[in-house]
């Protein structure tokens, strides 16, 4: 009988060691603090998605939609959410350690010059002559070179002040500076945070609409986890999938997600922010006509272009190094129907 019971126990015991074995540990890292357009990663593990796909995600804070891409370099983390572009920069040089962008979230680029309304600017031509406030290294800045040439701006005209980027609203606001080089999602809601008025006083110029049709932050992964268990890339792109397909409904139950993740948050703020990544960021033409996710080829490599003309790297990555359609679930189930509520 004892024996019969040790024997039962056993394969109780076995049972659950495998069950255990099965569930993949994945190391994942926004791109900055908790935000409200993190809201998707929240809302795919509270409601049980990941677990779902054998999977248990770790979410961490980041350091930047840049840092992103270094963070799983480094084999810190699997996967994150980031900058595209930096991925660009990095397998310019690493192909072999750049991670792959496998879901494409925001369609849109952040990258944007805001100004005061009563600053005189009305034109991007009149930058000439004015100073800008810019965070040395980030896209924004680094690109405004790539901005002037494209629009046949005189650049040397245009003074660049650097300063930290916690300088750059208070500074505009102030007057200290004539525009800022900001991310438009993060800038708007410093302003909004200084009791600021974004839509009634100031003026955004944003590089997509200026000939610089980037793509922005999305899903990427590490080769390695690639290579060794597509299996759980496959089941991660399904589970944000879904969790951004129901956000894009009901924009609270992500927000509840969210503040469950971190209620030092302010939930109202943040609710905005999420609804602005949908409004500014995410719903376009483009990701209408082929689904949430998704990239096209030939504007990646226009992209890639801009990216190598304005970092001045030495070798320009085929679209295939930077992006893989090859996780994404079928067209028909990343229909996104954005309602704001």
């Amino acid at each position: 009988m004892l024996a019969r019971v040790s024997a039962a126990l056993l394969g109780v015991a076995l049972f659950a060691g495998t069950a255990c074995a099965q569930e993949t540990t994945i190391k994942f890292t926004l791109g900055w603090k908790t935000q409200g357009s993190d809201a998707a990663f929240f809302y795919a593990k509270d409601n049980g998605f990941f677990k779902e796909e054998g999977l248990n995600v770790v979410i961490d804070q980041g350091e930047g939609s840049g840092a992103t891409v270094t963070r799983i370099m480094s084999g810190a983390y699997d996967a994150g959410f980031g900058d595209v572009n930096a991925i660009i920069q990095n397998a310019s040089t690493k192909p072999q350690d750049a991670p792959v962008m496998v879901y494409m979230i925001w369609n849109q680029p952040p990258f944007a010059i805001v100004t005061k309304k009563t600053s005189g600017i009305n034109t991007i031509k009149d930058f000439e002559g004015r100073t800008l406030g810019g965070a040395q290294g980030t896209p924004t800045t680094r690109l405004l070179p790539v901005f002037a040439s494209k629009n046949k701006l005189e650049g040397e005209k245009i003074k660049i002040s650097n300063m930290a980027p916690n300088l750059q609203e208070p500074m505009l606001i102030k007057g200290d500076i004539d525009a800022a080089l900001v991310f438009n999602i993060t800038s708007y809601f410093n302003l909004v945070l200084n009791r600021q008025d974004p839509d009634k006083d100031y003026k955004w110029f944003s590089f997509g609409d200026y000939g610089l049709d980037l793509y922005s932050n999305g899903m990427m992964v590490s080769r390695k986890l690639l290579a060794s268990n597509p299996k759980a890339v496959a089941g991660l792109v399904r589970a944000v999938n879904k969790a951004v397909i129901a956000i894009a409904k009901d924009q609270n139950a992500g927000m509840k997600a969210a503040v469950n993740y971190d209620n030092l948050i302010n939930a109202e703020v943040e609710k905005r922010r999420l609804q602005f990544s949908f409004d500014k960021l995410i719903v376009s033409p483009e990701m209408k006509e082929i689904g949430v996710g998704d990239v096209k080829d030939d504007r990646m490599a226009r992209a890639i272009g801009i990216i190598v003309e304005g970092y001045q790297l030495a070798r320009a990555p085929a679209p295939s190094e930077i992006f893989s359609r090859e996780f994404l679930p079928p067209r028909a189930e990343r229909e996104l129907v954005y309602t704001a509520n």
